[in-house]
């Protein structure tokens, strides 16, 4: 997955976007960087963040950062924001999304004349492949509709010009893009944790498939939204924060009138439930509501900067981090019939240890 956030204000932006940024942390644990525009300058910084913090990483680099407009990005896939120049202008951008066929489309734009510079291991950037598809429109909106049409997969994006920011959501609506507003500045995101503590309400969510293009004053709408939609539901079960929002749906409101649901329809006896945190919590929460049973905490996490134990690399990987980042209660589990709510099961890995 991965997260992206961008604003536009009438005044400097860097500190806003800094913070922006890392309310989306929660999405990737690979890759993050961030760009700004001004006077026609762009200014970005690109960290790898696996072994620390998006903030301690980037703290120190925000006094090179000027302007009014920025965006940011937090990937578990490729090294961005890309900045690019081409006959449509300058403009940096970051995307969150899959290709799915970007070893075909390489092969096509290679025998067209293109190139590319961004690789690690020996694979295309594919914010660079993406970059590439736009600059083959005659303007921005005709060049992300050739993405839509080319891309196998998924791909939202945000596009830094000189003076404004230009979204665009995945055609099948895959990945969330919402914007918030507050006097004198709009921001976009992808989660919308990043806005309440930076002052900023809920206006406006993107379609399928919908290009807007936002400044500090308000926003533009370029191409109308899709009416397919196909949002990742996997956002309300695991990976959304708890206070976040998609279409309107709060993920810990999911969470919980899910475990309620469960709980009223399970006769099973138990003393009392407990999730495996921490995105379990709010199922094990409605679950305890509706079976009318405690909530206990029979397992709990040790600390946030254990990764997710389905994304390592290697089954000996996974099943070393979920074994180490969730201790047990044996004190309360003893001689106890307990209901565990997991949030899901990829690949068994925490289920087989934890039973």
């Amino acid at each position: 997955m991965g997260g992206f956030f961008g604003v536009a204000k009438h005044d400097e932006c860097i500190n806003e976007l800094f913070y922006g940024v890392d309310y989306n942390s929660h999405m990737g644990t690979k890759r993050a960087g961030i760009a700004t525009c001004y006077g026609g300058v762009f200014t970005r910084s690109i960290h790898n963040i696996e072994n620390s913090y998006f903030r301690s990483k980037f703290e120190g680099d925000l006094k090179d950062f000027r302007g009014n407009v920025g965006i940011g990005v937090i990937s578990d896939t490729d090294a961005q924001p890309i900045i690019v120049n081409c006959h449509l202008g300058k403009f940096a951008i970051v995307t969150v999304g899959r290709i799915n066929n970007i070893n075909e489309l390489e092969k096509e734009l290679l025998a067209k004349g293109h190139h590319f510079c961004e690789h690690s291991y020996d694979i295309i950037n594919p914010t660079e492949m993406i970059a590439a598809l736009i600059s083959e429109g005659t303007d921005y909106v005709t060049g992300i509709k050739n993405v839509y049409a080319r891309v196998k997969g998924s791909c939202s994006m945000l596009l830094l010009t000189e003076d404004s920011i230009i979204a665009a959501r995945d055609k099948y609506g895959r990945t969330p893009i919402i914007v918030g507003q507050k006097d004198g500045a709009h921001a976009i995101t992808s989660e919308t944790c990043a806005f309440p503590n930076l002052g900023y309400d809920v206006c406006y969510n993107l379609g399928p498939a919908e290009i807007v293009e936002v400044k500090a004053d308000g926003i533009t709408k370029l191409k109308e939204a899709e009416k397919t939609m196909q949002i990742c539901a996997f956002l309300w079960t695991y990976y959304g924060y708890p206070v976040c929002e998609y279409e309107g749906k709060n993920v810990d409101l999911m969470r919980y009138e899910s475990g309620l649901e469960m709980g009223r329809n399970d006769d099973t006896e138990v003393d009392f439930v407990s999730a495996v945190p921490d995105s379990g919590i709010g199922m094990a929460l409605g679950y305890s509501q509706g079976k009318g049973v405690p909530y206990q905490r029979g397992i709990v996490k040790y600390t946030p900067t254990w990764p997710r134990s389905f994304t390592p690399s290697t089954q000996e990987r996974r099943e070393l981090v979920a074994k180490m980042k969730l201790i047990p209660n044996k004190t309360l589990l003893k001689d106890k019939k307990v209901i565990f709510c997991d949030d899901s099961i990829v690949r068994g890995t925490q289920l087989s240890d934890n039973v």
